[in-house]
């Protein structure tokens, strides 16, 4: 019965994360582009003013929990991580250098698509009695589709709810103590600290994991590009040549050369984007649950964030891990994944601090990320149970020994099994993208010809 389960989940997997659904996602985002007109490129100067401009304002006096610097970092700890670092390697390892031209498309289009989710989260959030504002996909699907949408707001937050245990928690926990091991940790052990670690912060709610993330977020990103741009700039009379690779790859076939079997195009186009995808999280529901419960006067403004959150896990920070693999040349090497990226910074580091660097910058955000994925586990059960301080807990409760188990154990199956539930998470996103993109671009004409906003009436 298990085999008949892992084989069926194995075959849905195949098509959650496989080229129907990348095409998908991609679909989406460029209909959200076009009905934006192009926001996250014509509007840049202005997301730029509206985030890097007051990432220490405090917000506004309208309703919120945290900052909205405080709900990116919240969010961005929940997808800026292992994707960066060892999903950009794979995607060199079986796409080739042309994969970081449709990872780089993938993240233009997926800031159109970030800035949708944020926007509709931040518009139909509701307060929780005696709680955090809940906004996320659940939220637009029922009070902006209408009540008899809430079967497919509820298959959202289910997936979410028991997705988050794998993907946010268990995952996660495991390369935590995989990466303290590196430097002689016991798993058990690491696994008592991370527990400890974790419930002191979760206990707080959402006000907690927030001040955590603002501190956690910057320093891990703020570490691992330290070491990438160095790497970077040593071997900078190398870029020409790379970003000619990159182009070429991104159109030809790249042949076969030392350790690299060789790619096709298909393969470029699939790795690059699904990489993206996955390391942005963006169309799958996720982070809003986080930007809705920033201190905002308009859905737009914090709907900017979302654009900065994939401009800086993409854009920025993937395509660091990218240039340091190819400017060094271990992409030859045969290697994928972390491995991959680790021996790129040995090269310019020496193998202790550059294993060290990628190793504590995966420590980092792993923990970050199960921080981020507790809150966004336990609103999605808070939504199907009722909302209330006690199911908000309960998940807590559920949460630590499950990070516990998954620092010391090995659960390909339970991993597999969440990650297609993960990925799941994403359908009934996009249909509510799509039935409420003109929401999308109503709250934004409005915003930017400075028209008041209106709250929805509550239902």
């Amino acid at each position: 019965m298990i085999d008949l389960l892992l084989a069926f989940n194995t075959k849905v997997n195949g098509i959650v994360w496989g080229f129907p659904m990348i095409a998908l996602l991609i679909g989406v985002g460029l209909f959200i582009s076009i009905r934006t007109r192009f926001i996250q490129l014509l509007k840049f100067g202005a997301m730029c003013r509206e985030t890097f401009g007051k990432i220490f304002n405090g917000g506004s006096r309208a309703g919120g929990d945290v900052t909205p610097f405080q709900a990116v970092a919240v969010a961005m700890g929940g997808t800026v991580g292992v994707g960066n670092i060892a999903g950009v390697a794979t995607a060199i390892a079986l796409g080739g250098p042309g994969a970081i031209f449709w990872m780089f498309m993938s993240g233009v289009i997926g800031m159109a698509t970030k800035f949708a989710e944020v926007t509709l989260g931040v518009h139909y959030r509701v307060r929780e009695p005696q709680g955090p504002m809940m906004g996320g996909a659940m939220m637009y699907i029922t009070r902006g589709m209408g009540k008899h949408w809430m079967w497919l707001a509820i298959l959202f937050s289910l997936f979410g709810a028991l997705a988050a245990f794998g993907i946010g928690n268990m995952v996660q926990a495991h390369e935590v103590a995989a990466g303290a091991e590196q430097f002689g940790i016991p798993r058990w052990v690491s696994g008592l600290v991370l527990v400890t670690a974790v419930g002191l912060v979760t206990v707080g709610g959402i006000r907690r994991i927030a001040q955590v993330a603002m501190v956690f977020v910057p320093f891990m990103c703020g570490l691992y590009m330290l070491g990438a741009l160095t790497v970077i700039a040593l071997n900078i009379a190398n870029l020409p040549a790379v970003l000619s690779l990159i182009i070429q790859g991104a159109f030809t076939p790249v042949a076969a050369t030392g350790g690299f079997a060789g790619a096709g195009v298909i393969m470029a186009i699939r790795y690059g984007i699904a990489r993206g995808v996955f390391s942005n999280e963006a169309g799958l529901g996720s982070a809003p649950m986080a930007h809705a419960t920033a201190k905002t006067d308009h859905p737009v403004r914090q709907g900017m964030w979302g654009i900065f959150e994939v401009f800086v896990d993409t854009i920025v920070v993937c395509m660091a891990t990218a240039l340091a693999i190819l400017l060094t040349g271990a992409w030859t090497s045969g290697e994928s994944g972390a491995q991959l990226t680790m021996l790129a910074f040995s090269q310019t580091f020496g193998n202790t601090l550059g294993f060290g660097l990628v190793v504590l910058s995966m420590i980092l955000t792993a923990y970050d990320s199960i921080l981020a994925w507790c809150f966004y586990g336990e609103t999605c059960s808070a939504f199907i149970f009722g909302h209330g301080k006690i199911i908000r807990m309960a998940y807590r409760l559920i949460w630590l020994p499950l990070t516990l188990l998954g620092a010391v154990g090995e659960h390909k199956a339970i991993w597999n099994i969440a990650d297609t539930l993960n990925g799941l998470m994403a359908i009934p996103n996009l249909i509510a993208l799509v039935a409420l993109s003109g929401v999308v671009a109503t709250l934004t004409r409005g915003f930017f010809s400075n028209q008041p906003y209106t709250p929805p009436k509550e239902q």
